[in-house]
C-alpha cells in the first residue's frame, strides 16, 4: 500500500504519510535510476526498504510543487535529506515500524519524525529529558515517545550536528490528546535561542508523529 495521505498543513507546507508494505524493488521502480546507487549499506534489512519509501514519498511530495526534475540528496555536513533543483525548499523524512513520513515546503526549514510507542523511550529518559519533562511524562510511555519524537523533530530543524537533547532542546508542559500542540525551545550553545511551535497525532499501530515548520 503506497501513499496513504498527503495534507496542506496550516504552515503552507505538504505533509505526507506511507504505510509501507512494498518490498524495495517495487520502490525502485517507482524512482530516478540515481537512486539505485545511493541505497544505504548496513546490517538492517530494513533500512533500505524505508529508504527508498521516504524518498518515493518525497517525490509524490515535490510533484505538487513542481514539475522540474529533482532528486532527494543528502547534505555531506547534516546527514539531512535536501532537494536538488529546488532551491530555497526544505525536506524532512522519518520512518518507525509500518509508518514512513515527509514534510516538504517550498521555502523554509521543517523537521518531522515518527515513532513507535516503546518502553524504551520511558527507560532512557534522564539521558533527554529535563527534571521538569520527566515530571510531565510522569508513567505514561506514549507520552516519553512524544517528547523524544519532538525532540528528534527540532534537532532535524536545526540542522546542525552537536545539540544535546537534554540541554538544548526543551519544551513546555502539554495535555496529551490524540493530536495537538507543543511548545519547544532551541537553545543551541554560541547561538540565539528560539522558540517554535510543533503538532503532532497519534498514529494508528501505536506510533506519534510530531512536525515543525521555521519560515
Amino acid at each position: 500500500m503506497p501513499l496513504h495521505s498527503l495534507t496542506a498543513t496550516p504552515d503552507a507546507a505538504l505533509l505526507g504519510l506511507w504505510r509501507l508494505t512494498e518490498p524495495a524493488d517495487e520502490l525502485l521502480t517507482r524512482l530516478p535510476g540515481e537512486y539505485a546507487a545511493w541505497l544505504p549499506a548496513g546490517r538492517d534489512p530494513e533500512r533500505p526498504r524505508q529508504w527508498l519509501a521516504g524518498r518515493a514519498l518525497a517525490h509524490e511530495l515535490l510533484r505538487e510543487l513542481t514539475d522540474a526534475p529533482t532528486l532527494v540528496r543528502t547534505d555531506a555536513g547534516t546527514g539531512q535529506p535536501l532537494v536538488a533543483g529546488l532551491p530555497g525548499a526544505g525536506i524532512s523524512l522519518s520512518h518507525s515500524g509500518e509508518w514512513v513520513a515527509a514534510l516538504l515546503t517550498p521555502q523554509g526549514r521543517v523537521g518531522i519524525d515518527v515513532e513507535q510507542v516503546r518502553p524504551k523511550a520511558r527507560q532512557l529518559a534522564t539521558k533527554f529529558l529535563s527534571e521538569a519533562e520527566r515530571l510531565d511524562a510522569g508513567p505514561d510511555e506514549t507520552k516519553h515517545s512524544l517528547y523524544w519524537s519532538a525532540k528528534e523533530t527540532l534537532y532535524k530543524l536545526h540542522s546542525r550536528r552537536r545539540l544535546l537533547f537534554k540541554e538544548h532542546i526543551q519544551l513546555e508542559p502539554f495535555a496529551l490528546q490524540a493530536q495537538g500542540t507543543l511548545t519547544g525551545h532551541l537553545l543551541p550553545p554560541h547561538e540565539a535561542p528560539s522558540q517554535h511551535l510543533l503538532r503532532y497525532e497519534r498514529l494508528a499501530n501505536d506510533c506519534v508523529l510530531t512536525w515543525c515548520v521555521a519560515l
